[in-house]
């Protein structure tokens, strides 16, 4: 078995303006001071990474490593989820999701998916240089306002849309596999793929292509009503990334699952920070340390309550906490007695 990296933490909620929030440097020093050790890096944050550079500049993606390694931590992943979102969009979603897009491709479809998939690739040449092994991402959505079958879905659809969304992330998935680095995609609301389902049709769709895995993040699981404990029984061989997020779920006469387009405090399900919410983290802990995961355990801040520096400070903690260090013998190996071949096919009454 393997022992869980971490705790880490991912930068994107927390990058701002003012210091220690304002650059790579100091946000690294920062989380270190919290007891952090590793940091997962959003490649569309300038005040992070030129995500361009790191791919076209071996010397870059070292100096941009040196930062993190002078503050006593090291890079988990790096995360391309606005970019990934972008690889699909559905007409409906256009003008909300163009500000994830710089001012020269808004308002231009095609323009806007070619920026989006040249960030992709070069996310894979820098997750390289960076020596890193695994990728976090969105996969985007054709299908999504179609999610509940009202009006009828038309025969075919549900077939179409994951072909031409695999066709799209193919060619990405076959560079990142060049550089050798997995993409995890973050199953969540809003992508197309957005649980086990719709994942299991995007790996078919790709011909089981040996890049596409997952990014673990339990707390979209509690807000759907799906089993996560279950989940990584059925996909720990895929899941390569891991969003340690807490959630809660409290269905009332009013509202339930879809939440009454509620603000997100006053919805029945709601993200918290680590330890304020419902998931069971001591059993998610364990089945990933039974399933020999290596990757890190990385700290998403999502509250609609708490301060961010609070959850910050106290998921380092939490996850520190939850950190099986697994064990190198057997509990019993004291009571053992030895065998050979001979004894045991006397055992079982073998000639």
């Amino acid at each position: 078995m393997k022992t869980i990296k971490g705790p880490a933490i991912f930068l994107a909620q927390f990058m701002g303006n003012e210091a220690p929030f304002d650059n790579l440097k100091n946000v690294c020093h920062w989380a270190a001071s919290l007891g952090y050790k590793g940091v997962q890096i959003p490649s569309n944050d300038p005040r992070c990474i030129d995500l361009q550079k790191a791919a076209e500049s071996k010397t870059y993606a070292d100096e941009i490593k040196g930062i993190v390694e002078e503050a006593g931590l090291e890079i988990t992943e790096l995360s391309t989820h606005l970019q990934g979102q972008l690889i699909a969009v559905h007409p409906a979603y256009d003008d909300l999701f163009d500000g994830f897009a710089p001012p020269s491709v808004r308002g231009n479809v095609k323009a806007r998916t070619e920026w989006a998939v040249n960030q992709l690739k070069y996310a894979a040449k820098a997750s390289k240089n960076l020596g890193l092994k695994a990728h976090a991402t969105f996969s985007g959505a054709l299908l999504w306002p179609t999610v509940y079958p009202w009006p009828q879905r038309p025969a075919g659809l549900v077939e179409m849309g994951f072909k031409e969304l695999a066709k799209r992330w193919l060619p990405i998935l076959n560079v990142f596999d060049e550089y050798g680095v997995d993409v995890g995609y973050e199953i969540h609301p809003g992508e197309d793929l957005h649980d086990g389902v719709t994942y299991e049709r995007f790996l078919e769709a790709t011909g089981n292509h040996p890049r596409a895995c997952l990014l673990y993040d339990p707390s979209h699981f509690v807000l759907q009503c799906l089993n996560y404990l279950e989940y990584i029984d059925i996909y720990h061989e895929k899941i390569k990334v891991f969003h340690v997020k807490d959630a809660e779920f409290n269905s009332t006469g009013r509202s339930g699952v879809y939440g009454g387009y509620q603000s997100w405090v006053d919805r029945p399900g709601r993200f918290r920070s680590l330890g304020d919410g419902q998931v069971d983290f001591k059993s998610i802990f364990s089945k990933l340390s039974q399933y020999d995961f290596d990757g890190w355990a990385v700290l998403e801040w999502e509250d609609c309550l708490k301060n961010g520096e609070d959850g910050a400070k106290e998921g380092a903690e939490f996850i520190k906490k939850h950190i099986i260090r697994v064990t190198a013998k057997t509990f019993d190996d004291f009571a053992g007695t030895g065998s050979d071949e001979t004894l045991n096919k006397k055992i079982l009454g073998i000639q």
